[in-house]
């Protein structure tokens, strides 16, 4: 089972009440309980912590690295922000959740700003799973509803994924990309957007399947679709002329 450490910025649940009701022990400590439920090694690391938890010695034991921020993107250190996403490259997978979005390892990755808009009224919102055959689709009927949520709507500014898993519709009419697979050096990422720190959506199954269905999904893997060192390459496949093989 793929070792996972749950990082959350820890803000939100010290100064709302309402976030403090639904996740008293922050949210990075339910989502870690629930992954340990599934029989996962499970850690949490938070901003407030030196290196905001993510030391070099931490992300090297980690398989599958949660991120969970909002309001604090800009106090996450840049140079914790690249380790996060050299370690990705090199093989550790990374789940983003919710306005994770902006968050500088996701952006560093995806190289793009990751900008949407938004709306929170606590609208219904329904997720259609268009890509039922994915690991992180197991077990989760053709679609599912969140009861209260914050609209995400399109355009959201990220690369084309690699594979769309769930498409969100919202009750004002909106629709935007809610689950997005990619693949950077080694690494998976996947990006899942409900998870607004005011409603209960974390407490929901059909959500808590698709957290351990990603678990397994982003852990490491064996090989690369690409080469992730440079290498000189003196013997050419073919013969060019006036050129002598070394």
């Amino acid at each position: 089972m793929p070792t996972i450490t749950v990082w959350n910025e820890y803000v939100h649940e010290k100064e709302n009440d309402r976030a403090a009701e639904l996740y008293p022990d922050g949210i990075h400590t339910h989502i870690a309980n629930i992954l340990a439920e599934a029989g996962h090694d499970t850690h949490t690391a938070t901003l407030q912590e030196p290196d905001h938890g993510l030391t070099e010695d931490v992300l090297e034991d980690t398989d599958v690295l949660y991120w969970w921020g909002h309001i604090a993107h800009d106090e996450v250190a840049d140079q914790v922000a690249e380790r996060v996403a050299r370690h990705v490259r090199e093989g550790m997978g990374l789940v983003v959740l919710h306005s994770g979005h902006h968050s500088k390892p996701f952006r560093k990755l995806l190289g793009m700003d990751a900008d949407l808009t938004w709306r929170e009224v606590g609208e219904r919102e329904r997720l259609h799973v268009i890509d039922p055959g994915h690991p992180i689709a197991s077990g989760l009927p053709e679609s599912f509803v969140v009861p209260e949520a914050e609209m995400y709507g399109e355009p959201f500014t990220v690369p084309e994924p690699d594979r769309l898993v769930f498409v969100s519709w919202f009750e004002g009419g909106e629709v935007f990309r809610s689950g997005c697979c990619y693949r950077r050096g080694k690494g998976r990422v996947f990006y899942f957007r409900p998870g607004h720190e005011t409603y209960p959506v974390y407490h929901q199954s059909e959500v808590q399947t698709v957290l351990r269905n990603a678990a397994e999904w982003a852990a490491p893997v064996e090989g690369s679709p690409y080469p992730t060192e440079p290498r000189n390459v003196p013997d050419p496949a073919e013969d060019i002329d006036g050129y002598e093989p070394r």
